[in-house]
């Protein structure tokens, strides 16, 4: 596996991919998540043989916040460490900010998940969040 930026934005290549996950509300604004992968701060792939296994996208300043906006892997290729390795990629590439967040589905394999890479959850840092949706 290869974790490389993804700076060539393949239309058709990410909508498999999110529609694969069942992220249907991306994939019916494809324009709209072009738009966020061409204004995102980063956005790495993963890739085994060429074939594109998984995608992180970062949005943020890089220097005081960067957040976490999107992480999906093939369902075929999870559990087997694309995740992991996006996400100490882009942990390693912000290592000197101060805040790295993100906000996902509240499950026992998230959670462990995110534990794993050293997050705590906002209420544990005495913090809360807000959302607008």
């Amino acid at each position: 596996m290869e974790i490389r930026e993804y700076t060539d934005y393949k239309a058709d290549e990410i909508l498999r991919l999110y529609a694969a996950v069942g992220w249907t509300a991306y994939t019916e604004a494809a324009q709209t998540l072009e738009r966020g992968f061409r204004n995102s701060l980063l956005v790495l792939a993963a890739y085994e043989n060429d074939a594109l296994c998984g995608i992180l996208r970062a949005v943020g300043d890089g220097e005081t916040i960067v957040f976490i906006q999107d992480i999906l892997v093939y369902p075929e290729h999870q559990r087997q460490g694309i995740g992991t390795a996006l996400m100490r990629t882009a942990l390693h590439r912000y290592a000197n900010v101060r805040q790295i967040e993100l906000a996902t589905d509240d499950t026992p394999e998230t959670t462990a998940f995110y534990r794993s890479l050293g997050f705590s959850t906002f209420s544990e840092l005495g913090c809360c969040g807000f959302m607008r949706a």
